[in-house]
């Protein structure tokens, strides 16, 4: 039997334990997060009830910036509720859980564009009765892992990825679609931010993933996922496809990349791009990077992203799955990747 819920001002609902699990796990959020997450994008039901919830001091509020959104973040009074449930979240390591609410302001810059990237694939399947979200984390300690860079056979590094989802679609047939979520906000190099994404391939192919869902690691055709990355720019995007092919071995189809903007428009939309993609995009023409004499320099070059974007092929989450022969239904639903 549960634990009994502490006595407060208000009664506590379940859509309470929902907000407050998901001020927990994203350490701050927005009013429009809040309502996109536990309100199905209702901002009047969303303002109304937080006003409650700081009112009780579960949670609080604070303005980082003159002419930015407020942010709510999780109280010790709301902590001690949540521990109280038993959630999940509650369970991580003492020391983790009191630096939750102490983020610099790049950091929760990123964290808040992070959430933005939820919010917009919350929004889109509210639009569509066929998907679901069965999960969507943006806390990496969750869902963090070892693996080897690209190409190199040293000791195993730390990633700890922006996000993690799991999609669901009723059709044609019932499938679960898992994904990790980066985004990149232009502050490291291309090769680092490569070595990186290299790294997931390492993680499904070295059977990493496999064995963190119980399985021996000879079963990881069977866990696949995809990484998405969302990047500022094109012009960005295009360099890092062109690091990825040239890495050894190249990544090909596990990381399929966006723009920030397209994302916040449609995520489910036909907006995601393979490296593989690009590359039968610019074969045989001027752009190919096995023409080029400096592979691996960011080229800046407004002819080529006009190119891409005219001749590329950019795919949906979902509809081009069987053909991709990423999703054939594994177990937990996650399904085999050629």
């Amino acid at each position: 039997m549960p634990p009994s819920r502490p006595r407060y001002r208000l009664h506590i609902q379940d859509r309470d334990l929902l907000l407050l699990s998901s001020l927990f796990e994203s350490r701050a959020l927005t009013l429009k997060h809040a309502a996109d997450f536990c309100f199905e994008g209702r901002l009047g039901a969303a303002k109304k009830r937080i006003q409650k919830l700081k009112s009780a001091s579960l949670i609080a509020s604070r303005q980082y910036r003159v002419c930015e959104p407020m942010v709510v973040f999780l109280t010790q009074r709301g902590l001690h509720l949540l521990k109280s449930q038993g959630r999940e979240a509650s369970q991580l390591p003492r020391f983790w859980l009191q630096n939750r609410n102490l983020p610099s302001q790049a950091t929760l810059d990123h964290e808040m564009q992070v959430l933005d990237v939820k919010a917009a694939f919350y929004a889109a399947v509210r639009t569509n009765s066929n998907i679901g979200i069965r999960e969507f984390s943006t806390c990496p300690r969750l869902h963090q892992f070892r693996a080897r860079k690209a190409g190199q056979f040293g000791d195993l590094v730390a990633v700890k990825p922006d996000g993690f989802l799991r999609l669901t679609n009723s059709f044609p047939k019932c499938e679960e679609h898992t994904f990790f979520l980066e985004l990149d906000r232009s502050t490291e190099t291309q090769e680092t931010l490569a070595l990186r994404l290299g790294s997931y391939l390492d993680h499904y192919k070295s059977g990493g993933f496999a064995r963190q869902h119980g399985a021996p690691a000879s079963a990881y055709k069977q866990y696949a996922f995809r990484v998405l990355v969302v990047f500022k720019t094109a012009e960005r995007r295009n360099n890092t496809v062109e690091r990825l092919l040239g890495l050894n071995p190249p990544v090909l189809t596990q990381a399929w990349l966006s723009t920030f903007d397209e994302v916040i428009a449609d995520p489910l939309g036909s907006i995601w791009l393979r490296p593989l993609d690009y590359l039968a995009a610019v074969k045989d023409s001027s752009f190919d990077p096995s023409g080029k004499q400096k592979v691996g320099e960011y080229e800046r070059s407004s002819l080529r992203e006009v190119f891409i974007e005219q001749n590329v092929i950019k795919r949906n989450l979902l509809s081009h799955a069987a053909s991709l022969g990423s999703f054939t239904g594994g177990p937990r639903g996650n399904v085999r990747q050629s």
